[in-house]
């Protein structure tokens, strides 16, 4: 087993958080959060609540986490102003669209985020070192490691003539995923096959793209559904031998290949520390946006066997863990 450390910025994605919503009144603090049950994303709960811990404050006896998420009568803003309604001590999101909300909706209720957008440009804070306000929190740069995941698969495949790439148009960053592959494809002189899904239909759709068209390897990039689904997503790469690189580790713990990218757990954990810190009287206008600054890189063996291949002794000494 190998692991490094790597003190570089890089990015992440926003997910929704699976906390259990209490109707009841409570005279504990309450943290409202801004994202409701997601299938495979308990972890990411997990360790806010151990950041929060870290902080001396243990959900249910000295701090209330009370989750809400849109219903098919109700949006966002609805949830916000019920919120902020209810004065709760923090607002926690982990959606892009829920943390321009609760920016809009109020200017005293601390508002800790993450975002997968600059929050800057997204209007959420003043700078990054000084956010300034009554917001703080963690951000990601997602559209910025795709060329290094290309780099890695191009490693591993030196060979290919045409790679996917998985993305969701209706992700904030698909441009720029878009982008920034098919700069880092330009050199080489290799076709990037860009393929769109919105859902767990147009996964499939994409793979049988991949078959028709003999692509090489699969690309996936940073995406709520693809995590959420990685499973499923994880199978049909297996089903059709397609040599895939994933963007967080998640996918190489459910049986995926490679997957390169940052700890999304730490950042929640994070993302409890600051809520912690908040919740002790520390002002989310001095604390500066949190930019993970830990790459994971893990390899799969025993996928790579079952796809025949053998993995490059550079990429074995690059990565951070091999799965045996």
């Amino acid at each position: 087993m190998r692991r490094r450390k790597f003190l570089t910025a890089l990015g992440g994605a926003a997910i929704a958080l699976p906390f259990a919503a209490r109707a009841e009144k409570s005279a504990l603090p309450v943290i409202g959060s801004l994202g409701g049950p997601s299938a495979g994303l308990d972890a990411f709960a997990d360790a806010f609540r151990r950041g929060l811990k870290q902080m001396g404050f243990v959900d249910g006896q000295t701090v209330s986490i009370q989750a809400r998420w849109p219903k098919a009568d109700e949006d966002i803003q609805k949830i916000v102003s019920d919120l902020v309604r209810e004065r709760v001590a923090v607002i926690f999101t982990a959606d892009n669209i829920g943390a321009l909300a609760a920016r809009a909706a109020t200017s005293d209720i601390p508002i800790v985020f993450v975002v997968g957008l600059d929050p800057v440009a997204m209007g959420l804070v003043s700078s990054i070192n000084r956010p300034g306000g009554n917001v703080t929190g963690i951000s990601f740069q997602v559209s910025a490691l795709e060329p290094k995941r290309f780099e890695l698969l191009r490693t591993l495949l030196p060979q290919a003539s045409l790679v996917g790439a998985l993305v969701n148009p209706d992700n904030p960053n698909a441009k720029n995923h878009a982008k920034g592959l098919e700069a880092a494809a330009s050199p080489s002189g290799l076709q990037m096959l860009i393929l769109e899904a919105r859902n767990i239909a147009d996964i499939e759709k994409a793979f049988a793209t991949l078959a028709r068209q003999r692509a090489g390897a699969l690309l996936v990039t940073s995406d709520r559904l693809f995590n959420v689904e990685r499973r499923r997503l994880v199978e049909m790469a297996a089903r059709n031998a397609m040599p895939t690189i994933y963007p967080w580790r998640d996918f190489a713990d459910a049986g995926g290949l490679m997957s390169y990218g940052n700890s999304l757990t730490d950042a929640f954990r994070q993302g409890g520390i600051y809520t912690g810190r908040i919740l002790k009287g520390d002002k989310p206008g001095d604390l500066p946006v949190w930019q993970p600054t830990k790459f994971e890189f893990v390899i799969n063996l025993k996928a790579a066997k079952t796809l025949g291949l053998e993995m490059p002794p550079a990429l074995l000494a690059f990565a951070d863990e091999v799965i045996e």
